[in-house]
Formats: C-alpha cells, structure tokens, sequence
C-alpha cells in the first residue's frame, strides 16, 4: 500500500514539475496520454444528454455512457420543487425510479456500457429533476422543463457544423450562446457534429464541449455528410433518442416535434431524397399543424460557398416546403453564412423563382473550419470567416432571429411575422456590421 501510494505522488510530482525542469534544461518531457486514455469511460455516468422520442410535454430520454462492467440502466426523477430542501446527502425523497436500457457499444477506442431511459407521464410544464446512474454510481443531478401543454413564447439555439477543432474552438461557442439565450427550449444542430462520423474521441470533444448543457437542455439534430461514412456513424442512434415517426429505415434521421406551437422537421440530405419528399407533404399537410413551422437538413437549398449548389435537393424539396409555408429552413454543410428574405434569392431560374412564398433560407457554421462565399445568390445577409450561433425567439404572433457571432457581437436579425391568412412579412433590422465582418467585405 505505501510503495504505491509512493507511486502516484511521484508521479503527480514529475507531471507537475516536468514544464519547469523542460525550462531549466532538463531532459524531462511532459507525459501524454493516448486519445483512448483521454476518452476513457468510468462507472460514473458521462455523454448525458437529453432528447424527445416522444412528445416533448409529458416525456423525455437521457442517454449517457459508463464502462463496460456498469450493467444497470436508472434514472432517478422528481418534480423540482422536491430539491428544495435539505438534500446533503444527494438522495432525493419520493423520487420516481425508472429502468432502462443498456448495451455494449465498441468504439474504435474500445468498448462501453452505452445507456439510454425514457420516462412518460411528465407533467407539463414543469421543472424536473434528475440524476442517471446504476444504483450506486451517479451522475449529478440536472433539470429541465417539459413543454407546456399551450403554445407559449419560447427560445432555441441553431448551429451550423461544428465539426472541426470542437474542443478548442467550438465549446466556446454553444456556451456563449448559452449566455444569450440560458432558458433555451432546445439545441438544435444542423449536421456535421463531428469531422469523422466513427471516431470516438470526436465524438468525446462534443460532448465535452457542450458538458452539462447537454444534459439540461434538450437536442435536436440533424446527420451531415460527416456523419456518414460506410452508412450512418454507429455512434449516432445509441448516443441520441430521436422520434420514430420517421421513414421506416431511416429512423431518428428523418422525425418531426412538436414543441409550443411550433413544428421542427428534420430530414436527412445524405440518402433517399426522393422518398422523403413524399414524406414531407404528409407531414406538412396535417390539419392540426401547428402554426409555425421549422425544417432542418444539412445540405443547403441554396449554397453559401462556391462550386456546391445542390439543384437535386433544391427540386425535390423547395417546391414542397414552400407550397405549405414553411417558415425557416435551418441548414449547414457550408461553412459559411447566407440568409434570404421570403421566398429565398430571387435570381433562381428554377420554376420557383418569383412566386409569392413565406419562407426563410438560412446556412450557418459554427465551428472553425470556413470557405469562400459564391456570388450566385441575391440574398439580403452572407458572412465568411467567422464562427456564428443563432437565436431564436418564437411567440404566437412572431419570430424573432438573431445571428451572434462567437464574441456574442449581432451580425444579422430580423422579425417574422404571419397574419390569420398565413401571409408572412418579414421586417429587417438594422444592425452595425462588427469590424471584422466589414473588413472581410472589403476583401471579397
């Protein structure tokens, strides 16, 4: 026991002293770690995350990952208003105690114990709480708030692709934009979380960059072309509960939510885009849909970046979200930033062009990795070279846009509204170009 409490002091002493001893001369490099030592799994529960399989008022599902040896799947749960008092032990009194799900999952790192629990009959709006664990080992306890059964105001954060350098250059990202919009109703992604779809510890630098955000506001997400390499990343459906209401084969790629009078579509732009267009009609074409009315998909209708016009996609899908009143479409792929008026650009000779149509284009990037804009498209906003986030404001009687660069500076904004016929207007604001957006203007 002493020899290896020696052990570990000594080496905790060369780690902490090897930069000075380097300095001094020394032949006394820091230690490293390989990726699979970096990302290793422990019995304490990590990768939480909250998503909707269901319906976002009464239910909810947090997924996580332990080690391997970790067999149990459990999820203590309690209106919030229980976590009041005095709690020093960390249990929690009259929580619910729900089961789920476990299964091995081999990474190409290694292998893990991969978790996942749905629980129902949620009140709604409401706060919960709730920790994750197997009985013994816990996560800390997060909240979040189920969707009130009416539609009401409420906010959510898009982001283009993260993809590169996610560690060290997107985590400051999602989290200034969680210092604009801390009640965020939900994080939605548009595609390309990650560079290589398979690889584990990209999959660790997301997760780490969005930390317990990720566990107390919910995700949406939508797969990109970097998600895909040999079909879909094997790390995509065990890590995320999406809705199943999709395309039978191409589950929790291609769903649809309801949250507070608002529909969010995602689609999948990798495969099958002709089955899908089918598919959207009937979604868009349900009676009781709700008033606005938001789809997702990573390649964009109409590109932002040279040389990467999408005219299949654009045919199959521009005709039917603008024909039921979409009212933004969220998109990536890019990296870099364009954004339309209603209608989309207006010099596309796509048998579209010049109709009357309520729809809003947007492309965003979030993460590093930028290119050039193209100049073919006459839209009112674009940006190249700077990270962005976007906020958006949804009530009854309008929508409210933002789009922040990762400072925080506003580079774009504008307000949506709709009159009882569905006719749309859309209402610019005006806003200071920050310098280095004009100086990238200036070059182009």
């Amino acid at each position: 026991m002493r020899s290896t409490i020696y052990s570990f002091f000594t080496t905790l002493l060369l780690m902490t002293t090897a930069p000075s001893l380097a300095h001094e001369g020394h032949d006394a490099p820091a230690p490293t770690f390989t990726e699979a030592e970096q990302h290793t799994p422990t019995p304490l529960p990590d990768r939480v995350v909250l998503t909707w399989p269901g319906d976002p008022k009464t239910s909810i599902a947090v997924s996580w990952r332990t080690h391997a040896s970790i067999a149990e799947s459990v999820i203590e749960i309690a209106p919030g208003e229980l976590l009041r008092g005095n709690l020093r032990t960390g249990q929690v009194p009259g929580a619910r105690v729900v089961e789920g799900v476990c299964s091995p999952f081999d990474s190409d790192l290694g292998t893990w114990a991969q978790h996942t629990v749905r629980v129902d009959d949620l009140a709604p709006g409401k706060m919960h709480a709730y920790r994750v664990g197997d009985g013994t080992h816990w996560s800390e306890w997060h909240q979040f708030r189920t969707a009130s059964a009416e539609p009401e105001p409420f906010t959510f954060v898009y982001f283009g692709d993260a993809q590169n350098a996610v560690r060290a250059m997107w985590s400051r990202v999602v989290r200034e934009a969680n210092q604009h919009a801390p009640r965020s109703a939900f994080m939605l992604h548009a595609g390309d979380l990650v560079n290589r779809g398979n690889r584990d510890a990209e999959w660790g630098e997301w997760f780490g960059a969005g930390a317990w955000l990720n566990g107390m506001i919910p995700s949406i997400a939508s797969p990109g072309n970097h998600e895909y390499g040999e079909g879909l990343s094997r790390h995509w459906r065990p890590q995320f509960s999406f809705p199943l209401n999709g395309p039978p084969g191409l589950e929790e790629t291609v769903y649809w939510v309801d949250y507070q009078g608002a529909r969010i579509i995602s689609l999948n732009s990798n495969e099958q885009i002709e089955r899908q267009t089918l598919w959207l009609d009937s979604v868009l074409s349900d009676p009781n849909r709700p008033k606005w009315t938001f789809v997702t998909f990573h390649h964009p209708i109409f590109s932002a970046a040279k040389e990467r016009d999408n005219a299949r996609l654009r045919a199959a899908w521009r005709p039917v979200l603008e024909k039921h009143g979409v009212d933004m479409v969220l998109q990536g792929h890019d990296h870099a930033y364009a954004r339309s008026g209603l209608g989309g650009p207006k010099n596309v000779s796509d048998g579209v062009s010049g109709k009357s149509s309520n729809t809003v284009y947007v492309v965003s990037v979030s993460g590093p990795k930028m290119y050039e804009l193209q100049e073919k498209w006459d839209v009112p906003r674009v940006a190249s070279g700077v990270q962005l986030f976007q906020v958006i404001r949804v009530s009854p009687d309008e929508i409210k846009y933002e789009a922040r660069l990762a400072t925080g500076e506003l580079y774009d904004s504008f307000t949506l509204r709709k009159d009882e016929s569905g006719q749309a207007e859309l209402h610019e604001h005006e806003v200071e170009t920050p310098e280095i957006n004009a100086k990238q203007a200036e070059a182009e």
